[in-house]
């Protein structure tokens, strides 16, 4: 999970994100309210209806109508001809109802739209975020964990404040129309009504409580069960190559099983509610009754008006019981709408005020340090990297080779206080980031290829450069005979992360796709191991001959890789041990000299023996 798992917004932070997502669409919102509102009326007309056939029509009693409805229903003359009244009465329910189908159509459509445009605002607004958050955050962060966030926290999200929110509305609209005609109507059964409301609502406090900490907690083991998921499809070649589908079983397992039990206590919680919602309604229901047969007996009501007060009644329980639905999403809303707003809080890469474009020139390395969560890489790192050379590095595992590039690309920024790097004498710091990335062409040593044709992945850097270009880059980069042998060519699709293609064919695809952006700085980061010694000799070659005045900084394990730069540094630990061509380190002894002569023997077995990339 993320490295604050407990991020949480104020109140006011929660809803001024979600009304920041509502400005363009509250209109839509707006419409469906009153829409709503407008079918909750017309569906109060019905028991009306039946109260009148049944009190007036059926039974004796005058109707309460004004004057001018008598007349135009011309009462008397319906009076003497029930049967006409009935269906007369009939069509008023149907014509009511159709009523209400129309308030609900548009409702829906209205509701949709707006939906649907708020849901398109927080997507976006959270893919463009993630855009430019930095490197290092997205190391925190496990991909399967932000997926679940812009996914399924987004449409609880939307759920909330599309369908519950609007619900809170219409509950509060129909409370006050339905009780403003019950109180009309007979006010001490409506005071029996309105008893137990309060009680309803009480219960669903007490229930939001208890069941805000367990939603987050299941939010954030579906993230994990996500994350698990996703590692495994990406993993897919370690998977099967290391027998570990047993284990990766037994791991999914584990959080599904977590993950299940969490929602099952939740389910109890829930059962525990509704079932004493249940027995409210039950308990409301039966009393007013009681109440209703009292007030009936002693004829202070009529057998219709106790109908249509049933009726109100029952319309009534069910949005009042809902409002512990609406609370419960609720919370589930507040848990991913902090979710959402931890990655939308996040501080993206921004540049200085006076940010400079490339400037060229030597990279400098002047008493640079780094840590990783305080653990040093780098210590008081001094070197010059002159403009158009081939400076070469060497060093262990752990030495601290690809954090020099990461800096150098600020996919990490140095710290204050810890040394600075610049080109052509200006502090990195002060070139934009998008300057700076341009010129620096990256090569690493697992490249990732997206999963879409092999020339598409070449054209990544330069989207409009032509098919000879194309097969130039190819070229320099020895895979274009790779490429030709496939059936489908350049229009073969690689798969995801480049999964149909060797290890050594996706590192050469890389290469080329580097080559693409002609950038004057060229850093290849170990991205030749997985290829044989002679595909690497003949790679270095052409690189050699096509790259012209490029600076190229070349990182490598391999010394037949290396030997032919201009300049080596060997790094130890974090620092520099030696520093010099391969002549001048080869001639005194050294750690370069001691891998020199271990692996010339392995190196010259290989360009024997030669291999399959």
């Amino acid at each position: 999970m993320d490295k604050q798992p407990n991020f949480k917004l104020s109140a006011a932070g929660k809803t001024k994100l979600i009304t920041k997502y509502l400005r363009t669409c509250w209109p839509h919102f707006l419409a469906a309210l009153l829409l709503s509102c407008l079918g909750m009326a017309f569906n109060a007309l019905t028991p009306q209806v039946i109260g009148l056939t049944v009190d007036s029509v059926l039974g004796t009693r005058a109707p309460r109508m004004p004057d001018w409805l008598l007349r135009a229903l011309q009462w008397d003359a319906l009076r003497a001809q029930p049967l006409r009244a009935l269906w007369i009465a009939a069509l008023a329910v149907l014509l009511t109802a159709l009523a209400r189908g129309v308030c609900t159509y548009g409702q829906r459509t209205q509701l949709s739209r707006g939906s649907e445009s708020f849901v398109k605002a927080i997507r976006d607004d959270l893919y463009r975020h993630i855009q430019y958050l930095s490197f290092a955050w997205h190391k925190q962060n496990p991909t399967g964990d932000i997926i679940q966030r812009c996914t399924s926290d987004v449409d609880v999200i939307r759920n909330f404040v599309c369908n519950q929110l609007i619900e809170v509305f219409r509950t509060v609209f129909l409370i006050v129309l339905y009780v403003s005609i019950m109180l009309r109507m007979n006010p001490r059964l409506t005071v029996v009504a309105l008893v137990f409301i309060p009680i309803v609502a009480l219960s669903s406090g007490v229930f939001y409580r208890r069941i805000s900490s367990r939603f987050q907690a299941a939010d954030e083991a579906e993230g994990e069960l996500t994350t698990c998921t996703q590692e495994n499809l990406t993993g897919v070649r370690v998977v099967r190559a290391f027998g570990r589908e047993r284990f990766e079983e037994d791991k999914f397992r584990d959080r599904n099983e977590r993950y299940s039990k969490l929602w099952i206590r939740l389910g109890k919680v829930l059962s525990v509610y509704w079932a004493s919602g249940n027995l409210l309604t039950g308990a409301q229901v039966m009393a007013i009754i009681i109440a209703g047969i009292v007030e009936a007996v002693s004829g202070r009501i009529t057998l219709g008006t106790f109908l249509v007060f049933i009726s109100y009644n029952e319309a009534l329980s069910w949005p009042v019981r809902s409002l512990g639905r609406v609370l419960s999403e609720m919370s589930k809303a507040g848990v991913s709408v902090d979710r959402v707003g931890y990655i939308l809080a996040a501080e993206e890469e921004h540049d200085a005020p006076d940010a400079l474009d490339w400037p060229g020139g030597d990279i400098v390395f002047d008493h640079v340090s780094f840590a990783y969560e305080g653990q040093k890489v780098l210590d008081d790192l001094s070197f010059t990297i002159r403009a158009g050379e081939t400076f070469a590095i060497l060093g262990g595992t752990g030495a601290g080779k690809s954090t020099l590039v990461h800096l150098l690309d600020r996919l990490y920024d140095l710290p204050e206080g810890c040394g600075r790097i610049t080109i052509g004498g200006v502090d990195i710091r002060r070139i934009s980031r998008r300057s700076l990335r341009r010129h620096i062409g990256l090569v690493l040593q697992e490249p990732f290829l997206f999963s879409q044709t092999v020339e598409e992945n070449i054209r990544a850097a330069r989207d409009d450069a032509a098919r000879e270009e194309v097969r130039r880059c190819a070229s320099i980069a020895c895979v274009d005979d790779a490429i030709d042998s496939f059936a489908n060519g350049y229009e073969t699709l690689v798969g995801e992360r480049g999964v149909t293609l060797s290890g050594g064919q996706k590192q050469r695809v890389a290469i080329a796709r580097m080559l693409m952006q002609h950038a004057p700085v060229m850093i290849f980061d170990d991205s030749l191991s997985a290829v044989d010694a002679e595909t690497d000799a003949r790679i270095r070659a052409a690189l050699q001959r096509e790259l012209g005045d490029a600076t190229v900084i070349l990182i490598s394990h391999r010394i037949t890789t290396l030997m032919r730069s201009d300049r080596i540094l060997v790094l130890g630990q974090g620092a520099a041990a030696d520093i010099g061509t391969h002549a001048e380190l080869i001639s005194r002894p050294g750690l370069y000299r001691e891998i020199y002569d271990i692996q010339m023997r392995a190196d010259d077995r290989a360009l024997l023996e030669g291999g399959e990339a």
